[in-house]
């Protein structure tokens, strides 16, 4: 049995532009508390730090407060708002949709 808080047992914290990242192993899985500000977009804050075009990462999460949109390459878009759980294949740029802060946890295998 194991059990760890973001906030105070965090394995790992970063803090790129206009977001905060927790992240916690436990049961053999990588889980991430993602926090971002309402001016968060991923291609002004993170696409100068990973220099792709677009960011190229999948992710599986469940947001519990605001809203997030994703647009891919392809141009399809998608709104993901507080409750959704939600699979984004990677190609994609995204942002906060709103005015406030947009909260997902994020669930990756070791």
């Amino acid at each position: 049995m194991e059990c760890k808080d973001f906030s105070t047992q965090a394995d790992e914290v970063m803090t790129p532009n206009n977001e905060k990242v927790e992240m916690v192993n436990v049961g053999g899985q990588r889980m991430m508390k993602i926090s971002a500000k309402p001016d968060w977009k991923w291609s002004a804050d993170i696409k100068p730090v990973v220099g792709t075009a677009s960011c190229q990462a999948k992710h599986v999460s469940v947001i519990v407060e605001g809203s997030i949109k994703c647009r891919h390459n392809d141009g399809s878009e998608m709104t993901y708002n507080a409750g959704s759980a939600y699979s984004i294949e990677p190609s994609h740029d995204a942002w906060v949709n709103g005015g406030t802060v947009a909260v997902a946890y994020e669930f990756h295998g070791l």
